[in-house]
């Protein structure tokens, strides 16, 4: 049995907007889902054994992940801006995500990160467990500002799909 389609029923038209917004939506949920792989899976064990988090000791290197993930997400939230402008409901959704996105990057650029490579540079006898548990707890509250991006991202491409 063969099915054909008619290609005047099913245009094949892909919306700029609609797809920057899929794909910046989709780097958001790869940005939720590696906070929450560290926090569910690396963060309780680390505390305890710091060579997980130094690369030269063999362990892994979070940079190569979120150093090429976030350039991703915030090179398509500004394309995704910049595509649906125009609309209000969409471009409100997408500020929310940004100021969301931007708190979690500002409070890690100037607390977590510098903190995070002095425990991956640092020797494991200069870095006490109780600095890096202190660490692990706060390091968890920056998943509601990733919760918060991803779901104004999927407000704004359900906004953008209903009005298209």
């Amino acid at each position: 049995m063969m099915i054909e389609i008619n290609a005047r029923a099913f245009p094949m038209i892909i919306d700029p907007a609609i797809l920057s917004l899929s794909l910046t939506t989709l780097a958001a949920g790869a940005l939720l889902g590696g906070g929450a792989y560290e926090t569910r899976v690396v963060d309780p064990i680390w505390p305890r054994r710091i060579d997980i988090v130094q690369p030269r000791h063999g362990g892994m290197s979070r940079a190569r992940f979120w150093i090429p993930a976030h350039i991703v997400f915030e090179v398509l939230l500004i394309l995704s801006l910049v595509l649906t402008w125009e609309s209000a409901q969409v471009r409100t959704w997408l500020l929310v995500s940004l100021a969301s996105h931007a708190a979690m990057r500002i409070w890690s650029a100037f607390d977590f990160i510098p903190k995070a490579l002095g425990f991956e540079r640092g020797e494991a006898a200069a870095v006490s467990e109780e600095s890096i548990k202190d660490w692990v707890r706060r390091s968890k509250w920056r998943l509601p500002l990733d919760w918060a991006t991803c779901g104004a991202l999927l407000v704004a491409l359900s906004q953008a799909g209903s009005a298209s």
